[in-house]
C-alpha cells in the first residue's frame, strides 16, 4: 500500500475541525471513508461544506447519500445556510432511487419543519 492509498483519519480531521481535509475525503475512492466524511462535516456545521454535500447527494453509494443529507440538516439547524436552499435539495433527495437515503431526506426536513423554519408549504405534498 502506498502512500497515496491510505484512508485519511476522520475523527482526526473532525476533532481539528479540518473542513478542506474532510470536503477532500467526500472525494475519496472508499465508500465508507466519504460517508464518514460527509458526517463529520455535519457534526462540525460549516458553510463551507455546502456544495459539496449538495454534490455527495448524488454519490453512488446510499450512505454517502444519507449522510450528506443529516449533514445539510445538521447545517441549516445552526442557522448557517438558507432555508429555501436547504428546503430544496432535500425535497430533490426526497427522490432518492433508496429507501433509507430518503428516509434520511424526509427525516431531514421534518426536523427544519418542527423547528419552524419552513415558511412555505413546499415540503409538505414531496413528504406525503
Amino acid at each position: 500500500m502506498g502512500i497515496f492509498d491510505r484512508k485519511p483519519n476522520i475523527k482526526k480531521m473532525k476533532k481539528r475541525k479540518d473542513v478542506e481535509g474532510l470536503i477532500k475525503a467526500l472525494g475519496h475512492k472508499d465508500h465508507t471513508v466519504r460517508s464518514n466524511a460527509a458526517y463529520a462535516l455535519g457534526d462540525i456545521g460549516d458553510k463551507r461544506a455546502l456544495e459539496p454535500l449538495i454534490q455527495a447527494l448524488k454519490d453512488p453509494d446510499s450512505f454517502v447519500r444519507s449522510n450528506a443529507a443529516e449533514a445539510l440538516r445538521k447545517i441549516e439547524a445552526l442557522g448557517k445556510i438558507d432555508d429555501k436552499q436547504a428546503v430544496e435539495i432535500l425535497i430533490q433527495t426526497l427522490k432518492d432511487a433508496d429507501n433509507f437515503v430518503r428516509s434520511s431526506a424526509a427525516e431531514a426536513l421534518r426536523k427544519i419543519e418542527a423547528l419552524g423554519k419552513i415558511g412555505d408549504k413546499r415540503a409538505v405534498e414531496p413528504l406525503t
